[in-house]
């Protein structure tokens, strides 16, 4: 079986799934891929790299069309590879609707599409109207035009969901949002979302041994990922500065780059944190990130963010985190394995942040109970048991593909 993803990218934690996949036997993995990486479809500063992958890939030039992206000579690729399946995502989802020579080439070789999504966000068909129009302003004349156009955006919303040959998600949720667009629930395969967590159990074995990369601070925390405002690390720095008046050694290691770089760094300059917040830059390298992991106590996520709670946890860490891109509800039991903080609200992120710091033991605690919760529900496995039941379901079973834990 031959499966096509199309992708804005090539995000180092996904070439990881990818590659996995492509290990199954009878399973052949191919990407498409946007030729000029300027990270217009997938987010500015998102970490790509073609290291270490071992599937094939096109890149192709990547330009905006009548909705969101499409790929120019996506149809030659179909041609030359005659995938078996093409799993897409939003950007390029609505592509298959006026692609006319794309769609030629699907209906031809008999291809099979699955969507790919979270979704987060994505309004139920009912409230589809009203979440796009919002609190518009500007006079009836543009409420009324932005309502039709919500109605008629709705429906071929509806009518592209219920096209695909199968849906691939990371919540539960999907069952409910896009069965109210008439999905049908069998068409529905929950994979959720993770880091490969078989390779961090590598690390843990390779740093097992070794010093701790920083001296012992039960009150060090720390933020992982991007320097954008979604990410709210100013709410972080500013928890940190009330918090300091209590625990005078508490300490912050901010690692990731990003366009807020210099702000932030100016910020803690300004609250005189200098000593207590460290900018560590980005770090890829699994085995040293690992360190830095192991030598602090809990993680915060202050904003908008995902798979970096699955990694934290998969390090034995517990996690305090709001809203972040709906996978969080799957992840954390609020008290068991990390905590909730009402989202943008300082004063409760201040608190959450407290009943870590104030008992480390409870602390430690909950991480062991992030880390079992990662190896027993939400995994790399999980990942890969979604997907090869939607590939299955999809060709009628006809290739039989079959996965089992012990596969590399």
């Amino acid at each position: 079986m031959k499966v096509l993803f199309m992708f804005s990218g090539l995000p180092h934690y996904y070439n990881l799934i990818l590659s996995r996949l492509n290990n199954i036997k009878g399973l052949e993995i191919v990407v498409v891929a946007p030729k000029q990486n300027d990270g217009s479809s997938i987010g500015q500063g998102v970490h790509q790299t073609r290291d270490g992958i071992n599937f094939r890939c096109h890149f192709l030039p990547q330009k905006k069309s009548l909705y969101k992206f499409s790929f120019e000579g996506f149809e030659e690729v179909l041609e030359k590879e005659k995938p078996d399946i093409v799993v897409t995502i939003f950007y390029y989802a609505f592509s298959f609707l006026y692609d006319f020579r794309v769609r030629k080439k699907i209906k031809e070789h008999n291809i099979k599409l699955i969507y790919k999504d979270i979704p987060f966000r994505l309004p139920k068909y009912e409230n589809a109207v009203g979440y796009y129009v919002g609190e518009s302003d500007g006079g009836f004349l543009k409420k009324t035009i932005l309502t039709i156009a919500a109605h008629i955006y709705k429906r071929i919303s509806g009518y592209l969901y219920r096209s695909f040959d199968a849906h691939v998600n990371y919540v539960e949720e999907a069952y409910d949002v896009f069965g109210s667009y008439g999905v049908r629930k069998d068409k529905i395969f929950i994979t959720y979302n993770s880091i490969d967590t078989e390779l961090i159990k590598e690390q843990k074995n390779k740093i097992k041994d070794l010093s701790k990369i920083l001296p012992e601070n039960p009150r060090r925390i720390f933020h992982v990922g991007r320097l954008v405002e979604w990410k709210r690390v100013d709410l972080l720095i500013n928890a940190v500065h009330q918090l300091k008046e209590k625990y005078s050694d508490i300490e912050l290691l901010i690692i990731g780059k990003g366009p807020l770089l210099e702000q932030y760094k100016k910020m803690a300059t300004d609250l005189k944190l200098d000593s207590n917040v460290k900018f560590l830059g980005a770090i890829y390298d699994p085995e040293l990130l690992g360190r830095y992991f192991k030598s602090c106590s809990v993680y915060v996520l202050a904003g908008m963010g995902g798979l970096s709670l699955n990694e934290t946890m998969a390090w034995g860490l517990p996690v305090i985190c709001s809203v972040c891109d709906g996978t969080e509800k799957h992840l954390i039991k609020d008290g068991h394995n990390g905590l909730f903080f009402k989202e943008g609200d300082l004063n409760d992120l201040i608190l959450k942040i407290d009943y870590m710091l104030s008992d480390p033991e409870r602390t430690k605690e909950m991480g062991r109970n992030a880390e079992k919760w990662i190896e027993e529900k939400i995994n790399v496995h999980t990942v890969m048991e979604g997907y090869i039941k939607a590939f299955n379901y999809v060709t009628d079973n006809h290739y039989q593909l079959k996965y089992t834990r012990k596969e590399k």
